[in-house]
Order: structure tokens, then C-alpha cells, then sequence
């Protein structure tokens, strides 16, 4: 039986439950259209006690982006075993989870939303980009990336994100297949980076070795060979 006293909560064990319910706000709906006293009413507590932990919105906002931001970071972390291919698939379904869960915050984080501007939270996105270059190159065992190699990664890491931010509007494309798609992107890009340098193929070709015909390495050459018959031939002069 239960007497009805809520038990209190120490400052640190409060903030977090703050932040989780902030998180799960703006999880749903743009961080624009929640109010402070919805995080309330949702915590439990009064408008005045959320104040007294956070100064305002745009704080528990940058708190709730921070605890985001580390779980998104933490999506781009795989074991660097079995085929590159298998791996960055695994990694892109994860991503998918979190933006499948967050859709309307994602979006918001991504273009903007009451911490547009912010240093604090412009700057936090910046790291979840950067962890997710150096988790790939790690899964490339390459440290000191040449320059074409840093765009061929960075380019792709801003192809995923854009590439959620406009599946989200309407989900048009099987989830499923937009995933194979991206890993399939990777391996384009470093194909044709490939082509114009030769430390690049080097890596290319050290990539393709390792990759099972039946991997999503091994399924792209496959359409494509069923594509390439297709294309017309060049014109001559």
C-alpha cells in the first residue's frame, strides 16, 4: 500500500530526469514548440523548481543536445572486425535507430532550433561529426588521412546526415534500402577518389580485397555489371 509521498530527488538525480523528459519532448516534436511548463508538467514538478535547476530553455536544451549528442557519437562505434562493407551497414542501421527515434529533434538539432547560434550546441554538433570521421577512418586502420581520403569521409558523414534530414520528411524510400544505399555511397566515393590518386586506390583496393562477394561491397559491383551494359557508348567527336 502506498502512502502518496513522492520521494525526493537529489540535485544531480533531478537534472537528469529533467533532461531525459526535455529529451523525449523535443524527441517528438520541434525543441521550438515544447514549452518549459510541458518539461514541468511532465516531470512532475512546477515551472518555478525547473528554473531552479536549469536558467532556462535554452540551457536544459544544450543539456539535453549534450546527452544526444554522446548517444548519437556512440552509434558510429563498431567492433573493427569482419568486412568493412558488414560493418558500416551496421553502423548506418544504428544511425537510422536514433533519427527513427528522434525524428523531429534530429531535424531540429540539424537545422536549427532554439539553440541556433549557440556556440554551445553548434559546437556539439561538430563533435558527433567529428567522432563519426575518426570512428571511420579507424575502421579504415588509417591515422594520418590524405587529404582526398579526409573529403571522401567527411563528404559521406554530411551525405548521411542529409540524407536522414529529407528521408524524415514523408520516410518515401524503404529504410532498409536507403541504408545499403549509404554504405553503397561510401564505396562510390572512394571509388572515384581512387581514380584521380593513387595513394587512394592503394586504400581502395586493400578495401575490396577483404570484402565477401556477397557483402554490400560485392551486391554494388553486382548492379552495377547489370547496369554498365546499359549505359549508351560515348559519342566520338
Amino acid at each position: 500500500m502506498t502512502t502518496g509521498v513522492r520521494r525526493r530527488m537529489g540535485v544531480d538525480e533531478r537534472r537528469q530526469q529533467l533532461i531525459g523528459v526535455a529529451l523525449d519532448l523535443f524527441s517528438h516534436r520541434s525543441p521550438d514548440d515544447v514549452s518549459i511548463d510541458e518539461i514541468a508538467a511532465a516531470a512532475g514538478i512546477s515551472r518555478p523548481l525547473v528554473y531552479h535547476y536549469f536558467p532556462g530553455k535554452q540551457s536544459l536544451y544544450e543539456a539535453a543536445l549534450r546527452r544526444a549528442a554522446d548517444e548519437l557519437a556512440a552509434r558510429f562505434m563498431e567492433p573493427h572486425e569482419g568486412p568493412l562493407g558488414a560493418r558500416l551497414l551496421r553502423v548506418m542501421g544504428r544511425f537510422f535507430d536514433f533519427v527513427d527515434d528522434h525524428g523531429p529533434g534530429f531535424s531540429a538539432l540539424m537545422r536549427g532550433g532554439p539553440a541556433v547560434g549557440s556556440s554551445t550546441a553548434n559546437a556539439m554538433i561538430d563533435e558527433v561529426r567529428n567522432a563519426a570521421y575518426l570512428q571511420i577512418l579507424a575502421h579504415l586502420g588509417v591515422q594520418q588521412p590524405p587529404a582526398r581520403l579526409e573529403l571522401v569521409v567527411r563528404s559521406w558523414v554530411s551525405l548521411a546526415e542529409s540524407t536522414a534530414l529529407i528521408w524524415l520528411d514523408g520516410r518515401r524510400i524503404d529504410r532498409t534500402e536507403l541504408e545499403l544505399q549509404l554504405v553503397h555511397d561510401f564505396a562510390v566515393l572512394a571509388a572515384v577518389s581512387a581514380a584521380y590518386d593513387e595513394e587512394m586506390a592503394a586504400i581502395m583496393l586493400r578495401m575490396l580485397a577483404e570484402e565477401p562477394a556477397d557483402g554490400p561491397f560485392g551486391e554494388l559491383l553486382e548492379r552495377l555489371a547489370t547496369l554498365l551494359p546499359q549505359v549508351p557508348a560515348p559519342r566520338v567527336g
